[in-house]
């Protein structure tokens, strides 16, 4: 009989051990990243997962934390970043999956169009540089500047080559841009704070990047935890008709699936 409740208590110990060793912490930016891993929550206890989210407001300390391996993975970036992130910081972050895209936007407090815009005018982009660039694409392309041909996603205000209405550029850290749209007539605005503001991508953005962006948002990890299991469930969560679904119905195109 104690032979038997050993092996009871022992089986019961496993299991907790297993539970425990399934723990999955990810850092994620609020809107949508830390809401669609909420979504996914429930899908994961399913398959033994704790999914744990922690939200933060920046851009580097989800990779740093990442990186110090205090937290198994990060999503929240798309891989231009990544990349600079790690050429810039010594890191070596892989990403493990393509989630979403959300399409970048040109908003303003002060004009209806980008018409309206005056000589002079002030202009607020990201001051990291992949978003950076990627705001002076966007504006390329609506005719406003042109680049230095050898220009890319990396470019800054440096790069502009021609730019007849005498744009102004301040460059701020991304979260900060819905905060001064009323103090400058344009901001270049990610998504994921677009949305945390309450604006709506589809609606209130002057100019929008179309669902054909390369800017897909990644599930990312550090290389020798990219194979873990509770990652690879992560990631089928997260690429599930489930997450499409929620995707399509809860963002209307502000964010769009990539898989």
């Amino acid at each position: 009989m104690k032979l038997t409740r050993l092996l009871a208590l022992a089986a019961l110990f496993a299991v907790f051990s297993v539970q425990a060793a399934d723990k999955l912490t990810v850092a994620a930016t609020a809107v949508p990243h830390a809401e669609i891993l909420n979504f996914v929550k429930p899908m994961l206890a399913k398959e033994g997962v704790d999914l744990e989210v922690k939200v933060f407001t920046d851009y580097v300390q989800p990779n740093l934390q990442v990186a110090q391996g205090h937290m198994d993975a990060n999503y929240f970036q798309h891989q231009p970043y990544l990349t600079s992130f790690n050429e810039g910081k010594g890191t070596d972050l892989v990403s493990v999956v393509g989630v979403h895209v959300e399409p970048f936007g040109a908003y303003s407090s002060k004009i209806k169009s980008l018409d309206d815009l005056k000589d002079g005018a002030t202009v607020a982009i990201p001051n990291d540089p992949t978003n950076g660039g990627r705001a002076l694409l966007l504006l390329q392309k609506a005719g406003l500047i042109t680049l230095k041909k050898d220009a890319g996603i990396t470019a800054t205000p440096r790069d502009i080559a021609d730019n007849p209405k005498n744009l102004k550029f301040y460059e701020l850290e991304a979260a900060t841009l819905p905060r001064v749209i009323d103090q400058v007539d344009l901001a270049m605005i990610n998504t994921n704070y677009a949305l945390e503001a309450g604006l709506n991508p589809t609606k209130d953005a002057l100019i929008i990047e179309g669902s054909d962006s390369p800017y897909v948002n990644i599930l990312v990890t550090r290389k020798d935890n990219k194979n873990d299991p509770a990652i690879q469930k992560l990631a089928a969560a997260l690429t599930s008709d489930k997450v499409r679904q929620f995707i399509n119905d809860k963002y209307k195109g502000a964010v769009v699936p990539a898989f």
